[in-house]
């Protein structure tokens, strides 16, 4: 029986991780390595994986939250580092998280123990200020999350090392402009560290180039009406008509709406693939190229033929690498992609389901969202209150995930017993039905039943709206009070 539970990181996954742990009545013990709680929100002045300092949310404050503890009312819908960091730290408060976190700690190894296949146990060595000590866990969460390892293709791009007298450097070093004031930039990548460090350069550097292989639709942060993106985008009556609606149709209505705020072949993004929020337009200084075919001395060759002369900076954006370097090898080497992990969550080939990984995953919806109901299945599962399919089944499966936020989460929500029952819903409450259907898919929504259900949630998805607009509402004499969109139509 699983008592005893080691949780890997304490940034979004880990705490919530934790938590999740105590409401299924376990003993969490938290490890994290820095001193503090937070993970990429906490800006690190050393090589730490990190955010930069004019990072703005790209998902809202309502479709971001955790799902009994939503943001203050007077946070705006995105948020700043600063402000996501205090947020955290308001939950760790709340739940009593801290005491069960061990800081300035490092896991050097989890292994299985020798009788793992009766009492799926790990033998965990952690260590603190060159200290060494050994523990023993009936389970253990993986909470590292996607950012680990920069991922930096120097080979891919001939000159960059022998040629190039300018400076180079993964966008993980990258924390502010002051640097780059009046130079000349090259950044490297299109998803939405590049972009937003793109812009961010283009206010003070001479000029900023945006370099991919492939193009990308850019959208902005907020929808018709200057409501958030995400919460007219993700609700189930839409997530529905996607479902009935021919893929070529819904294609052409979403390439539609994309173009409605600016034409992106004029700016040479079009795609049809890769979607990424941006809060602002292409500028003047900003200049998007195709890939580069080689770097010269002070210049960067692209592959359309084009050269760009005088480079100062480049600025690889070029994503990162997942690693668990902690883990026994015939644990790691099954690991190489969350593709291999039965919903993205659990080891298939495992004889006893006692390891998860969580936050491991990219969704189009709030990545934190997705890592919460992940914990609280995976912490279910320890617990003994749900069940996992034969080994069989679920390796069957592993390539079979969904990346789509609702059909994700609620998949999730449903083997964790939390999914919402829309026709109970609709025959109960009514009023609650239809803001559950027709409204954005917060969080919430996941707390209004099951194991873990919150007196709050109710309240917490008829009050939404207002806590959207609670921020905006600075005069006095703005006129009545909006309570956000109950049924939006538009794309």
């Amino acid at each position: 029986m699983v008592r005893r539970v080691a949780v890997i990181g304490a940034g979004i996954s880990g705490l919530a991780a934790t938590k999740c742990c105590l409401e299924e009545g376990l003993e969490p013990i938290c490890f994290e390595s820095s001193e503090d709680i937070g993970g990429l929100w906490r800006i690190a002045v050393s090589e730490r994986v990190s955010v930069y300092h004019s990072i703005i949310s790209n998902t809202s404050k309502e479709m971001s939250c955790f799902s009994d503890f939503p943001f203050p009312e007077d946070f705006p819908s995105f948020l700043t580092h600063s402000l996501f960091l205090e947020y955290l730290r308001m939950y760790a408060q709340h739940f009593q998280l801290l005491k069960h976190i061990r800081f300035k700690t490092t896991v050097i190894s989890v292994r299985k123990r020798p009788d793992f296949a009766i009492s799926g146990q790990w033998d965990v060595v952690t260590e603190t200020e060159g200290i060494q000590e050994s523990h023993v866990f009936d389970a253990v969460m993986v909470c590292t999350g996607n950012f680990q390892t920069p991922h930096l293709p120097l080979a891919s791009f001939p000159g960059i090392e022998t040629c190039f007298r300018g400076q180079y450097f993964h966008s993980l070093e990258y924390k502010d402009v002051a640097a780059f004031r009046g130079k000349r930039v090259l950044v490297v990548g299109l998803g939405n560290t590049a972009c937003d460090i793109a812009v961010d350069m283009s206010h003070v550097a001479a000029k900023v180039f945006l370099s991919a292989r492939s193009s990308t639709w850019i959208f902005s942060r907020l929808a018709n009406h200057g409501f958030p993106w995400d919460m007219v985008t993700n609700t189930r009556f839409k997530h529905l008509l996607e479902w009935l609606l021919p893929s070529a149709v819904m294609r052409k209505i979403k390439i539609w709406k994309l173009n409605s705020w600016f034409n992106h072949e004029i700016y040479s993004l079009a795609s049809a693939r890769r979607h990424t929020p941006l809060a602002s337009l292409p500028s003047t200084t900003l200049v998007g190229k195709s890939n580069v075919k080689e770097f010269t001395e002070t210049s960067a060759i692209f592959e359309d033929g084009t050269t760009e002369e005088n480079i100062d900076v480049v600025i690889f954006a070029t994503g990162y690498n997942f690693s668990f370097p902690f883990l026994e090898e015939s644990v790691r080497n099954s690991l190489k992609s969350n593709s291999t992990l039965y919903k993205c969550v659990f080891p298939p080939q495992l004889e006893r389901p006692t390891l998860a990984v969580i936050g491991l995953i990219k969704l189009t919806g709030s990545v934190m969202v997705g890592a919460e109901i992940q914990a609280r299945w995976a912490a279910g599962v320890f617990a003994g209150a749900c069940k996992l399919p034969p080994s069989s089944k679920m390796m069957a499966e592993v390539s079979k995930n969904q990346f789509n936020f609702i059909s994700y989460t609620s998949e999730i929500a449903s083997y964790a017993g939390v999914k919402p029952n829309m026709l109970w819903l609709l025959l109960t409450d009514p009023r609650l039905a239809l803001a559950v259907f027709f409204g954005p898919c917060t969080s919430y929504q996941y707390r209004l039943t099951g194991r873990g259900q919150w007196s709050g949630a109710r309240a917490a998805i008829l009050t939404q709206w207002q806590r959207v607009l609670k921020p905006l509402r600075t005069r006095m004499d703005a006129g009545p009070v909006m309570t956000g969109p109950q049924v939006v139509f538009y794309w």
